[in-house]
């Protein structure tokens, strides 16, 4: 019997709309379908918009028609929150990709829409002890896996060592630190650091995440409930609201994830917080700058509070249900993880995409790659902050609930109302929360 679930498109409160996924188990196995030649066209959906990445998927689809020719691909790009309307608008009718990447919010959705297929057989051929578990856990439903980790990166905290310098200030290790010094760099045409709450995008979300987790909080409870009224999110909702009045520029109450990284590829912010992929951004927009910028752990509330890391992304791959070749899709998914070809597509953006497989790392092609050993130490502290974190709500592990807390822009919206609409903090946390928990109750 096919399951259902209640999708909510995007700005949207569909409470009456079910929305039916295509049933049935994938059967194939990829190594019976390597020993006969594959046949068919297939459509990948992707969102590595950035050129570099772009072109060594399109290169990788090509040798693998070239080895393959009675296979097809055609490779389609969508923005993070344009791929999620995508996929959520055009389940029902079928006007689903054969295979795509995701973002593990994503794929709780999706495996709770039975929209994708199991990736274990493919897991076992590539090996399973090649993957963390923790990576393979994030797409796992009843014990069976329905994603694969890509890549891997997690947030930390990036500053302009020059602007430091200048102002005699050290990196803050604490959030007091970090709210003095962005005060103190906001001159000059520069901005301390941009607060960014975009409705079609989950950066408020990720910015009050970093609070709440450095306070060994969670923007959900134990059941699964919203958790934004708790004197913990209150104080992190106070702490960037503050953050955006005095150090922000005033339009970034609309800005989405690739308006607010912008700024500081230009070098317009003295902080921000990012992954490794900042790195590959300053070097395309100011490559001049790039000496001058560093990374460091999130900040904590107090000192010698313990290490934590607020938010790792395990990006993953999926193949979807209405597929007629899965067969295809996994031969072609095994070989981005060729060894060659893997390191390349890495270094489409060094230290930005972290290999989510084991080995890879230690070989002589990936650390010979002058950006991984110019960042050595940014990369070592992102992936101490891979190893320590997960996605934002997955501290309780899986969950739909985790995945509309991302997906929904109720935080983002709650922002705009205390910035915009002059909302005190209580009364639109209060709302946010009620909100949130009504999408949870229609999911349940």
């Amino acid at each position: 019997m096919k399951r259902k679930l209640v999708l909510i498109l995007t700005g949207i409160m569909l409470a009456g709309s079910i929305l039916t996924a295509c049933g049935g188990d994938s059967k194939t196995d990829t190594t019976a379908a390597a020993d006969g030649e594959l046949e068919g066209d297939i459509t990948f959906w992707h969102s590595f918009t950035q050129g570099a990445r772009l072109e060594v998927i399109q290169e990788a689809a090509d040798e693998f028609m070239e080895g393959n020719p009675n296979v097809n691909i055609s490779i389609e790009t969508f923005s993070w929150p344009d791929f999620y309307t995508k996929w959520t608008t055009g389940l029902a009718s079928g006007n689903v990709p054969d295979m795509s990447t995701a973002l593990p919010a994503y794929v709780v959705e999706m495996m709770d829409a039975e929209a994708i297929v199991p990736m274990d057989d493919l897991i076992d051929q590539i090996g399973r002890d090649k993957f963390s578990e923790s990576a393979l856990s994030e797409g796992e439903k009843d014990g069976v896996c329905y994603s694969m980790p890509l890549y891997s990166h997690a947030q930390v905290m990036w500053y302009r060592k020059d602007l430091l310098k200048d102002a005699g200030l050290e990196v803050p290790a604490t959030w007091d630190q970090f709210a003095e010094a962005a005060k103190a760099l906001t001159k000059d045409g520069i901005y301390g650091c941009s607060f960014p709450c975009g409705s079609s995008d989950q950066m408020a979300t990720r910015f009050l995440n970093y609070y709440v987790r450095s306070g060994g909080g969670s923007l959900l409870t134990d059941d699964l409930q919203a958790n934004i009224t708790s004197d913990l999110a209150l104080d992190g909702i106070r702490f960037w609201v503050d953050i955006y009045k005095n150090c922000s520029p005033k339009d970034s109450v609309n800005y989405a994830v690739l308006d607010q990284a912008t700024l500081y590829y230009q070098g317009k912010t003295a902080f921000d917080f990012n992954s490794g992929f900042q790195i590959s951004g300053v070097a395309a927009n100011s490559p001049d700058m790039v000496d001058q910028i560093g990374c460091a752990p999130l900040p904590k509330i107090n000192k010698d509070d313990p290490d934590y890391s607020a938010e790792t992304s395990n990006t993953p791959l999926v193949v979807w249900q209405n597929s007629k070749h899965p067969e295809i899709c996994k031969a072609f998914i095994e070989k981005l993880y060729e060894e060659d070809t893997y390191i390349k597509f890495l270094a489409a953006t060094p230290v930005g995409m972290l290999p989510a497989i084991k080995g890879i790392s230690e070989t002589e092609a990936y650390r010979s790659n002058e950006t991984v050993q110019k960042f050595i130490d940014a990369e070592q502290i992102i992936a101490k902050a891979v190893d320590m974190g997960t996605s934002i709500g997955f501290e309780h592990g899986p969950s739909i609930q985790a995945g509309l807390l991302n997906s929904q822009g109720v935080i983002e919206r709650m922002f705009q109302n205390i910035l915009t609409n002059g909302e005190d903090v209580e009364t639109a946390a209060q709302a946010a929360e009620d909100e949130l928990n009504e999408l949870f109750r229609i999911i349940q």
